[in-house]
Formats: C-alpha cells, structure tokens, sequence
C-alpha cells in the first residue's frame, strides 16, 4: 500500500489494486507455489495493475479530447512514467530507517506528520491493520459517516498535496513515534474489547498490537511511551484467561478469578513500567500503565487502591483531557467515595453532551444506579446501554443486568 500510494498519489487506486493483488496470489500460488520473494511479487502484480488503470484512464482522456472541443493536450502514458517509478523501485524502498520488521516499517510510512494525527492514524488503521470504518469511528467516539468523511479527505491531501510516501529514515522517526503509538493502542483496544461482531476478544488483534509494541520498544529503547505502551497492554491481556466464563460471558473485575491472570506478563509489565518511569518523562500511555498496575497488583477489589487511581486520573486527564478519562475517573472516584459521588460526575459528563452516544456512559450509570437501589433508574440506563452495545458478549451481559434490576429490553 505504501509502495502504490507514492507511485500514483491516489489511495483508493492503490488499495484497489493491491486487493487485486491478494486476490491474484490465492488464486496462482496454490498451484504455482510461493515464489521466493512474494512481497515483491505482490507489489509489482499490484503495480502493474495500476499502470493498465491509468492507461485506461489516460485513453478514455484522449478520446476525450477526440470528440470534444476541449484545450490542450492530453499527456502521454508509457511503463516509464515517473510517476509511477522504475520497476526496480517495486521490490523495496531504500531504507535507512533501522526498522527491521515489515509491519512496523509500513506503519511509520503511513503516519505521515503532514497529516493530521487523527487522519494518518485512522488511515493506517484502515489500511494495514484492517479496521473497518465502523470500527475506525468507534475509537474515535464519532459517527460513522463523519469517519468516512475524514478518510476521505485524508486521501484526498496525499494526492492533492503529492505527500511522499517513503519509509523515514531513522532521524525523522520521532515525529512520527506519537501516529504510530496512537495506531497500536487503538488497534489493541479494538482486540481487548471489539466493538462489535460475536467475541469480545479478538484475540489475533491484540497478539499483534502486542508484537508490534515489543518491536518499537526495541528500536526505541530510550522512548519512554513505547516501553509504557507495551506494559499497559501486558497489564491488560494479562487478564484475559478471566474476562469470560465457559459460555464466553463477559466477567466483571470483581468477579475474576485472579488465579488466572498470567503472572509472567504481569512481572515483565511492572519491568517494561518501572523501566520507563525512571526516565521521568510521564506521558499519557506510562500513566495508563500505572493505572492498571494498581488494578493488577490488587489482590481484590476491596484491597484495590481506588484513591490512588482517581488521582492518576487526575493526572491523566491534565497531559490528555478527554471525556472518557474523565468518565473513568468517575468510576474511580464512586469505588474510593461511594457510587452517589461518581454518579453526580458521570450526570454532568452527561449533562455536557460529550459522550452522547457513547454505551459505556450507560453503562456506567446503570451499574451506579444499580448499586444506590435506584432499579427503575438504572433500567432505564441499561436499555439506553444495550441499543448502543456492540459485541454479543457485551448484549449478553447488559441484557442480564437488565434482568437482575427488574426491567425487560423494549420490544420484548
């Protein structure tokens, strides 16, 4: 993809045809077999498909200018255009980035810092970690439609301004860093709770983001987020044995059964967070990681230390305001001083408008309500929860909930 966008300047076409070339490939290699270099194979499939698109595309302008009384010439169109680059530019990039894998390399590629971070990060999601447009919208806690939109006009500044799609050499990685950590926790996030579909861990998704992260922490041993990042992913998956029963239930913290929680995940997290602390530099995803650290070291919710995270909320929401920060703190804050103080924060998030849509707000509310006996209330907020929840996992347990405070679903 990377290699395509900066030959043509056009992302659609570039996704297009390196589609095309996927699609190719199933069908060739289970008889022809592999061949020895199968991403040059595919970069040079996808680009030759794109010279016939714009051969067509040129033609059709030339007959064009046949039959109608248009000004000007149209330009001619032959294997060297310069546009597209030599064929020995089709098998790799001249890279003195330093990156050594693949996936991480292309990520830096596309966090091009002449986008906006919010554009290059969901562009990147879109193309090489398979995110949907939906997806995409729910982790930027916006309509899908206004998601497509900006995708669009992302695609639109690559070919408008001819933004080169190079891979960074290793001085320019730090203006990238912050697109491709961004891209990472977002792409482990959609895998530790998915926002839609039967499962509510996707589990191959959060493998991934995990890999990736150990890759960055590597290449950037003095970078304190990366090391940061990667310990606030191990805190969280390693929980995941407990997150769900038999039946594939979700399983609230409370309720876990900690013996399941992968201690050598936890160790090596408390290392990868201590490690980056000592560099003082406390940013947004270091600050997460000590968060969780507080849950997991915890032997139960009782013991759990709920002021000490209502404050790093705190600080968190200082270095990256944010209403979800602010509803987490609310959470915090109901466990430290009682549901009837974190319900008035979360009444005037809600009373601000900046979560409207958002099914965890619901959510949260319902559980508080639940817990101050306030059932009517917290039926109400159940069935606002459950029209906007997404896996089946999480329908299923809105739904039990529901049930436990007396209150049918609407319609049934």
């Amino acid at each position: 993809m990377a290699a395509l966008i900066r030959r043509t300047g056009d992302w659609d076409l570039s996704e297009e045809c390196a589609q095309e070339a996927f699609a190719e490939a199933l069908r060739r290699w289970p008889s022809d077999g592999v061949p020895d270099r199968p991403g040059a194979w595919l970069t040079t499939v996808a680009k030759n498909r794109a010279i016939d698109r714009l051969r067509r595309e040129r033609r059709g302008a030339e007959l064009m200018v046949q039959v109608a009384p248009l000004e000007g010439e149209a330009p001619a169109m032959d294997d060297h255009d310069p546009h597209l680059g030599s064929d020995s530019d089709c098998d790799s990039d001249s890279d003195e980035s330093g990156i050594e894998d693949d996936r991480l390399r292309l990520i830096f590629t596309c966090c091009h810092p002449a986008l906006p971070l919010e554009g290059r990060v969901a562009l990147t999601l879109r193309a090489l970690a398979g995110l949907t447009t939906a997806e995409i919208a729910r982790a930027f806690l916006v309509p899908e439609p206004t998601m497509a939109k900006r995708l669009v006009r992302a695609k639109g500044k690559i070919a408008g301004a001819r933004i080169p799609y190079r891979v960074p050499p290793a001085h320019l990685l730090p203006e990238r860093t912050g697109g491709v950590l961004a891209v990472l926790y977002l792409l482990f996030n959609e895998g530790y709770a998915a926002s839609g579909g039967p499962d509510l861990i996707r589990a191959q998704l959060c493998d991934e983001a995990i890999r990736l992260a150990r890759a960055l922490s590597g290449l950037m041993p003095d970078e304190p987020e990366a090391a940061g990042l990667l310990a606030l992913m191990l805190f969280h998956h390693s929980h995941r044995r407990a997150r769900l029963d038999a039946a594939g239930d979700v399983i609230t913290l409370e309720d876990q059964d900690r013996t399941l929680w992968d201690r050598a995940e936890i160790d090596e997290a408390n290392a990868r967070l201590a490690a980056a602390l000592r560099h003082r530099r406390a940013g947004p995803y270091q600050l997460q990681a000590a968060i969780a650290a507080c849950h997991t070291d915890a032997a139960d919710v009782a013991d759990t230390d709920w002021a000490r995270i209502a404050s790093l909320y705190e600080t968190l929401a200082g270095v990256m305001p944010s209403p979800v920060v602010a509803l987490n703190r609310a959470v915090a804050v109901a466990m430290a001083r009682g549901p009837e103080a974190g319900l008035q924060l979360i009444d005037e998030l809600q009373e601000s408008g900046d979560l409207t849509g958002y099914r965890l707000l619901y959510a949260t509310r319902a559980d508080l309500l639940r817990r101050l006996g306030r059932a009517d209330e917290a039926a109400d907020a159940y069935r606002q929860a459950l029209a906007l929840s997404g896996s089946d996992a999480e329908h299923r347990f809105l739904t039990k909930r529901l049930a436990e405070v007396g209150g049918p679903e609407r319609g049934s």
